[in-house]
Order: structure tokens, then C-alpha cells, then sequence
């Protein structure tokens, strides 16, 4: 069947809705099992159910809502309004995009992508201690970056802490040239990024140099107090029981911690347990601590992320029914 959707939007909002090379219908016929196409100033959907040309319509007003208005579709953005769509949540997709986190130094406003980064976000505003779990692309750390950088403009912190184990993954840190900031500096690079998207490379240096910000490896936490200041500990599944004990216990008084991971990529030697997995079992229900997971469907990366995600949880779980068979197996009572 083809149903025509009334009202296209205008030329540009209509460039920007379609993608660049078509790429967001494209991927719209894809998951949705459908065909659009653009006929005389009007966009005709086609398809063999009735109820997937009827969603995907819905779909296009939603997106094409968002053009009007001047915000920027992309695939992510097509590919969540359908996760959406799946979970009759779509009237959501509208309001994600009307809340604002922070700003870019260039002015671009921070907006969260998914309902999951909206929870996580609202979680660090509400408590004071956040841990953001999740895979690759969820945007923990950019948004929690966004989030110190909002607290510190708005002086409700007056210096932000940023902080990462510097785990050797194949490397050891002795064979890497340059001092010891030189060494550690790889391993802190991302935050360095999300800083510099935040304030610029010139505003982060000065400040820096003030003491504002600092960025420094987990090891030279210990010891301190850190009062007055929004803290962050990325890859935190990289650190030992121990090391996260003894940073959850820096906080002072009118801080807010956000920890960062996830607990698939853990780089620490075999036998040693991940400080964040034990954190969260040991911390999760207390008041004022908030535990939030991000999923696959969070990822706001290129769509091939998120299946290389689905597709490794699918084989881990795969992995642990395995393990639990056998186990029952080896427990059964012998055949006499």
C-alpha cells in the first residue's frame, strides 16, 4: 500500500530531514521495511503492511518536526525516533531535544540523545554521587563533562577533577617516551577532548594553569580532599577494590562525583575484580547515589555500534548459559 504524507517541510528542512545522499530515508526503509520517495512536493510512503507504512509516517512527522525547527537529523536520530516508535514512546523524541545540558565554547548547544542519557543526566543533577554504566558511545563521559563544565559556569562548584587509572593495556608505561605527564597523557586524552569541545583548547589551558581544572591519573588522588568540585573518574572498570575505595573516600564537602565505565572492556590482570563492579553492588541503593545503565540503545555513534554491542551481549550471555549448563551438569547425581 502507499500513503502520502501531507505538508512537506519547506526545501532546506526537507534536505535535512532526507540526509545527506538520502542517507536518513534510507536507513528509515531499511528498518522499517519500506519505500519513500518524494512525488510531486509530497512524500509518499509505501509498503506491504498497513501498520509499518502507518509508522514509519508517524516516524517522518516526528523527524520532520525537528527539521522545521532547525535541529539537525541524522541516522542516530532516525534510528532512536524508530527505537521509539517499537516502544510507542515517540512523542518523547520531541522533548529530548527542547532540554539543554550545556553549550559548546562555539555556542552549540548539548542536548542528550536518548531517554537513557536524559535519566543519567537528570540522576547527576539530583544526587551526589553517579555512577554511569554503559558501552562504548553512550556518552558518559561526554555528558558528565558537560555537566561539570555547567556546574562550574553557573559556580555552584568552584574547580572541576577530572580523573582515569592509567591501566597499561599491552604497554607498559616505562617503554612510552617522555616524563611522567608524558607517559599518563594517552590514557587521559579522552577527557582532554571532551574539555577542549566544551571551553576550547585556549580557555582549558589557562585554566589549567590556575588550578581551575585539573587532570591527573587516578595515582595521585590518594591523600587528598577534594572540596568544592565536580569530580569525574572515567573508566572506572579499570580500577582495583582498592583504588575505588580509596577515591570514593576523597570527596569533600560540596562535591559532586560522577564515575564512569563499562564493565565488558576491563583491562585489569585475570584474577583481579573490577573496584567499579564492586562499587556498584556494595553503594547501589544508598541515598543519595544514584546507579545508571545505558544500553545498546543509547549508543549515539555510527548504527554499526550499536549491533557490535547487541552482538557481543548476545554472545556473552550465549557464554555464561553455557557455563551455567555445564555446571549443571557436573551437579547431577551419578547414574548407578
Amino acid at each position: 500500500m502507499a500513503e502520502e504524507m501531507r505538508g512537506a517541510p519547506e526545501s532546506g528542512a526537507l534536505q535535512n530531514l532526507f540526509g545527506a545522499g538520502d542517507e536518513n530515508v534510507r536507513m528509515l526503509e531499511k528498518l522499517m521495511g519500506v519505500h519513500i520517495a518524494l512525488r510531486g512536493g509530497e512524500i509518499v510512503v509505501e509498503g506491504e503492511s498497513a501498520a509499518s507504512v502507518d509508522r514509519t509516517q508517524q516516524i517522518l512527522r516526528s523527524l520532520a518536526a525537528l527539521s522545521a525547527r532547525g535541529e539537525r537529523v541524522d541516522t542516530a536520530v532516525v534510528q532512536y525516533a524508530v527505537t521509539l516508535s517499537e516502544a510507542d514512546e515517540l512523542e518523547q523524541l520531541d522533548s529530548l531535544f527542547k532540554e539543554v545540558v550545556a553549550t559548546t565554547f562555539r555556542g552549540r548547544p548539548i542536548r542528550c540523545k536518548t531517554i537513557g542519557q536524559r535519566e543519567y543526566v537528570r540522576a547527576i543533577k539530583r544526587n551526589t554521587l553517579t555512577f554511569g554504566i554503559g558501552p562504548a558511545g553512550t556518552g558518559k563521559t561526554y555528558l558528565a563533562m558537560a555537566m561539570a563544565v555547567a556546574a562550574l559556569k553557573n559556580k555552584d562548584v568552584e574547580r572541576i577533577v577530572l580523573t582515569r587509572p592509567a591501566v597499561e593495556a599491552g604497554e607498559k608505561l616505562g617503554f612510552l617516551p617522555g616524563d611522567l605527564n608524558q607517559k599518563v597523557d594517552p590514557y587521559l586524552r579522552p577527557l582532554y577532548d571532551a574539555m577542549f569541545d566544551m571551553l576550547g583548547a585556549e580557555t582549558c589551558q589557562r585554566m589549567q594553569e590556575r588550578g581551575v581544572i585539573e587532570v591527573a591519573p587516578l595515582a595521585y588522588m590518594r591523600g587528598r580532599t577534594l572540596s568544592d568540585a565536580f569530580i569525574i573518574l572515567d573508566e572506572a572498570q579499570n580500577t582495583t577494590q582498592e583504588q575505588m575505595k580509596m577515591f570514593l573516600t576523597r570527596m569533600g564537602f560540596r562535591s559532586k562525583i560522577v564515575v564512569t565505565g563499562d564493565p565488558s572492556q576491563i583491562d585489569l590482570p585475570r584474577g583481579r575484580r573490577s573496584g567499579l563492579t564492586e562499587a556498584v553492588e556494595v553503594l547501589e541503593g544508598v541515598e543519595d547515589i544514584a546507579v545508571k545503565r545505558l544500553t545498546h540503545q543509547d549508543v549515539v555513534r555510527h548504527e554499526l555500534v550499536q549491533a557490535i554491542v547487541r552482538a557481543y551481549d548476545a554472545h556473552a550471555l550465549r557464554a555464561k548459559e553455557e557455563w551455567n549448563h555445564g555446571r549443571n551438569e557436573e551437579d547431577k547425581p551419578g547414574m548407578a
